[in-house]
């Protein structure tokens, strides 16, 4: 219930690309800092400890960084084309990882993986309506790719690390170092909500990511890391169905087709890592 409740909040999140009037940027900073407040009070609240060691003080800043770029680019794929493209294009990220885990942790290379790529990428060019590169869907298409091949290496160097300390430690410090990431970025956009985007980042923030984040971390403890990510595969569908019913978001037929084509082989990458590790 932990799980699918997060995966559902998780489903939100991308409508406020097109509610929140402020660069994507902006609304990743809001984010980041509200969902780092929140679970800097969760850690001390569970007497967790902050402590990290070794090439950790290193590789942590750049998980922020990372994290900082994911979330930016999936906003702004959402912000200049729709809730559907940013969703399916961002859900390539398992495909990304069964092509660069072997290379990063020295692990097997399936070939089986070169053929899914393909498939994938038959999925992107069904969704691209134009190789016009000044077409706002096509952007949208390369920038929610781009976020999805973030949050690969995101997940990547995650794996090293979360066996030696605590995922809400973790999850602190990359939202923490998100935030000082973006800061000197976003003192040059117009990022100081007002109004109702007052009210819609503090909620992004702690409910769609502090909340739904810990929710996720907290199922862990009885679901398996693989079987989750099969779980997670609902956040596109959730997402794309809450953008028909409240934004009036009707998603094209080629739209349809390839996120159905890039969903099915990310959904079985992850069904088969889950059923062999």
């Amino acid at each position: 219930m932990e799980l699918h409740l997060a995966v559902f909040l998780f489903g939100f999140a991308g409508l406020f690309g097109k509610i929140i009037n402020l660069p994507a940027m902006a609304i990743v900073f809001w984010r980041v800092l509200f969902a780092s407040l929140l679970l800097f009070m969760i850690i001390l609240i569970r007497g967790e400890g902050f402590k990290v060691r070794g090439k950790a003080r290193f590789f942590i800043p750049i998980l922020g960084v990372l994290l900082a770029i994911h979330w930016s680019t999936f906003f702004y794929s959402i912000q200049i084309s729709t809730v559907a493209i940013g969703l399916i294009t961002y859900s390539t990220f398992p495909i990304f990882t069964a092509l660069l885990e072997p290379l990063f942790l020295r692990e097997r290379f399936e070939k089986v993986n070169i053929l899914l790529s393909l498939l994938v990428f038959l999925g992107i060019v069904l969704i691209v309506p134009s190789f016009d590169i000044s077409n706002n869907i096509t952007q949208g298409v390369i920038w929610g790719t781009l976020s999805g091949f973030t949050f690969s290496l995101l997940t990547i160097i995650n794996r090293r690390y979360v066996k030696e300390y605590s995922s809400l430690t973790l999850a602190f410090y990359q939202d923490g170092f998100a935030t000082l990431s973006l800061f000197p970025l976003v003192l040059f956009t117009n990022f100081l909500p007002y109004g109702m985007d007052l009210g819609y980042v503090v909620l992004l923030g702690v409910v769609f990511t502090g909340v739904a984040h810990t929710l996720f971390i907290g199922s862990l403890r009885r679901v398996k890391a693989n079987y989750a990510s099969i779980i997670a595969a609902l956040e596109p569908l959730y997402g794309i169905v809450f953008a028909f019913l409240l934004l009036g978001e009707v998603p094209a037929l080629r739209t349809v087709i390839g996120g159905a084509i890039i969903i099915s082989v990310c959904f079985y990458v992850t069904l088969k890592s889950a059923k062999f590790k």
